[in-house]
């Protein structure tokens, strides 16, 4: 089964909810300019195609002290499917990994650790992130300051079909 394509109703749709998750189906259809139920029942083929994946709060870091940010660069033994695969199933079970990418480059992940501070980043480091396996070298990077944090995706207009 093919999604259908999405046309501009479904494109602002996406854009609401992603400012605001907890916006009510009035307020969304108000804005949109659709009636409740046709409103509704969009969404509900968003979420079940998957182009919504769920709903989240955003925290102040440091109210919940977690305002203390690593970058780590990680260079494995060897990139053999085998490596790549036991590293990546590994790293998903590090709570304190917020995210993991691999990179192509210099080296071959780029992970993110939130944490309350260089104490508690050091007993990560070393109690979970140097155990990973394959791991060959970290480099870290502290963050001094985060100057800008979104989670929300820019849905270029003119990538949006005009209907």
């Amino acid at each position: 089964m093919t999604d259908k394509p999405l046309d501009k109703f479904d494109w602002q749709i996406l854009e609401a909810v992603q400012e605001n998750g907890r916006m009510s189906l009035a307020d969304l259809s108000d804005r949109i300019g659709l009636s409740k139920t046709p409103c509704q029942l969009r969404l509900k083929r968003l979420e079940r195609e998957g182009y919504i994946t769920g709903y989240h709060a955003r925290f102040n870091m440091r109210k919940i002290r977690q305002n203390y940010v690593v970058f780590i660069q990680v260079k494995l033994e060897a990139t053999s499917r085998r490596h790549i695969d036991e590293f990546n199933k590994a790293v998903k079970k590090v709570d304190a990994i917020q995210s993991c990418h691999m990179m192509a480059g210099g080296f071959d992940y780029l992970l993110k650790v939130r944490c309350r501070d260089m104490e508690d980043y050091r007993s990560i480091l070393t109690d979970c992130i140097n155990d990973l396996p394959g791991l060959y070298q970290t480099t870290s990077f502290p963050a001094m300051e985060e100057v800008k944090r979104n989670s929300t995706v820019h849905l270029a207009h003119s990538l949006i079909q005009k209907y």
